[in-house]
């Protein structure tokens, strides 16, 4: 299979590289990212997603059981734990987990806001091991995860996402400027759900 494109991990990763490093606190290797960890007591709020990445060895197209993913997103509202305003001291959003024997990593959060000028997405980075994405060490692929359109607008309709539909009207996944270049063809989740029960996005990332 393709390897996952190589995409800029934004100015709000929080592993280190721009301010401030979650990744080597303790808390932050797990499953479910809504609620802050630590001294942190924030919650986020909104659609429920299950996030499921399947880390495969390109070359090989064989999974990669014991590989890590640090995986972040924005909140409903746009905004980043650790850097916007009223929620830099909160880490919610924000997680690690290792790859199972089929190379899963699955994530429980909520469906992420989209801000202005970007197509609504998550970000996530791939480590070789646990110790090495917790110690914030080699960095084996960074990349972001494109959410489909139809749930998007269907989630964008509904309450706690102000300004989410007019953001996403502006923007396009040909226009964006991290998935215009193939309009995301190896990033654009498979989605199942509904606003109702959630969602679950799925993808398989090539390292």
């Amino acid at each position: 299979m393709d390897e996952i494109p190589e995409e800029t991990a934004g100015p709000f990763p929080g592993d280190g590289s721009n301010g401030p490093n979650v990744l080597t606190e303790s808390g932050i290797v797990r499953s479910d990212l809504t609620k802050s960890f630590g001294t942190a007591t924030g919650v986020a709020e909104g659609i429920p997603l299950t996030v499921q990445l399947v880390v495969l060895d390109a070359a090989k197209d064989t999974p990669l059981p014991g590989a890590a993913v640090y995986l972040w997103h924005c909140d409903a509202q746009g905004r980043y734990s650790l850097y916007d305003g009223e929620i830099t001291k909160e880490n919610y959003c924000r997680g690690v987990q290792a790859a199972d024997a089929a190379g899963t990593v699955t994530f429980t959060t909520i469906f992420p806001g989209a801000y202005q000028g970007r197509w609504p997405h998550i970000h996530f980075e791939v480590y070789s091991s646990l110790s090495e994405a917790t110690a914030a060490g080699k960095i084996s692929a960074t990349s972001q995860l494109a959410l489909p359109a139809e749930a998007c607008t269907a989630v964008y309709a509904t309450d706690g996402y102000d300004g989410s539909a007019q953001n996403l009207s502006r923007t396009s996944l040909q226009t964006d400027n991290v998935f215009r270049d193939d309009a995301a063809v190896h990033q654009l989740a498979t989605m199942s759900g509904d606003v109702k029960t959630g969602y679950t996005a799925r993808l398989a990332v090539g390292v």
